[in-house]
């Protein structure tokens, strides 16, 4: 497999963006976001999104010249518009804002509304745990998950994220969707026909299967049945009541070519640690968990893996499938 730079696939992944109609910024965003995906060894988010997403702009699922915008805000409460563009420069623009008002007001709730794939939600959290903050993401998805009891799928399976600062170390950073796997487990297995492992997804009449084909026609289940499917419920209502964004059964799939913009909700909480108990108490009390857990071998730290790889790529670069990297070089000319 060829092997890029990170500088050089967010370049040609800028080019190929903008050559399909998104504006510089969401451009220059968007390629970030998936680069820095790549680097962390998440392949499934990184730059062959960058086909889907250019599809979505020349198909009209996403408005290229969309600029966020902050549309209503009152105390630590502020509400952006991503304006059916693609999520990246409105869930920067409600993270900084979370940061701001958090900084003010102790803790602050920034939600996105009319937006797109949002691509690795801890991503969004960087800056949060840069700043010192403790933050929560949360973020819905076309429907892919029925709810309790269910066998239709209405739910997304909802990604949840949290970043956890600590001292003198790099941050604790947890990320998770409420399915059982990513559905892109299921795209791989279909792709080299293997079957899938029972409990993973239904059929479209509500059945276990292990097809893959049949559980991307059909629904994926939720991570710890009942419980699972509760928590995206719980996400689901965040970021579409409070947003007026899509309920993931409005959104047309992100995995088909035409359909209707998503416009998905995001949300993103923000506690400054001086606000509550104090800084000092917040990290002695971070490190002694840290300290107990990691006293069994075993043990690895959410998002430790991320970090050892993300800082690998900055020195070797990562690599990407032959076959992709031809189509990125000519989606960029």
């Amino acid at each position: 497999m060829p092997r890029f730079t990170l500088g050089e696939l967010r370049t040609v992944a800028t080019r190929a963006l903008a050559n399909a109609g998104a504006n510089a910024e969401m451009a220059e965003a968007t390629a970030r976001a998936l680069v820095r995906a790549d680097a962390q060894g998440l392949p499934s988010h990184g730059v062959s999104r960058v086909l889907q997403y250019t599809t979505h702009l020349k198909n009209g699922r996403v408005d290229g010249t969309a600029v966020p915008r902050v549309v209503r805000a009152k105390g630590g409460a502020v509400l952006v518009d991503a304006g059916s563009g693609l999520a990246f420069p409105a869930c920067a623009l409600a993270v900084t804002a979370a940061i701001a008002r958090a900084r003010v007001f102790g803790v602050a709730f920034a939600a996105v509304t009319n937006s797109h794939h949002f691509g690795v939600a801890a991503y969004h959290l960087e800056p949060v745990g840069a700043a010192g903050m403790v933050g929560l993401a949360l973020g819905n998805s076309p429907s892919a998950m029925p709810v309790a009891g269910g066998k239709r799928p209405l739910l997304g399976t909802n990604p949840i994220a949290a970043v956890f600062p600590r001292r003198n170390a790099a941050p604790l950073t947890i990320d998770l969707s409420l399915s059982e796997v990513a559905r892109g487990k299921l795209m791989i297995a279909a792709k080299e026909g293997k079957a899938i492992p029972a409990g993973w997804a239904l059929d479209r009449d509500g059945n276990p299967t292990t097809d893959p084909k049949a559980g991307l026609d059909g629904s994926m289940l939720p991570m710890g049945g009942t419980k699972g499917a509760m928590l995206a419920l719980i996400v689901e209502l965040l970021v579409t009541t409070l947003t007026g964004a899509a309920i993931g059964f409005e959104a047309s799939s992100f995995f088909v070519d035409d359909g209707n913009r998503p416009r998905l909700g995001q949300a993103f909480l923000v506690v400054d640690p001086d606000a509550l108990a104090g800084r000092d108490v917040y990290l002695a009390r971070a490190e002694a968990l840290i300290a107990e857990m990691t006293k069994d071998a075993g043990v690895r730290l959410p998002g430790y893996r991320r970090h050892a790889l993300a800082a690998k790529a900055v020195e070797e670069g990562v690599e990407i499938p032959l076959a992709l990297a031809d189509q990125l070089a000519r989606l960029a000319g």
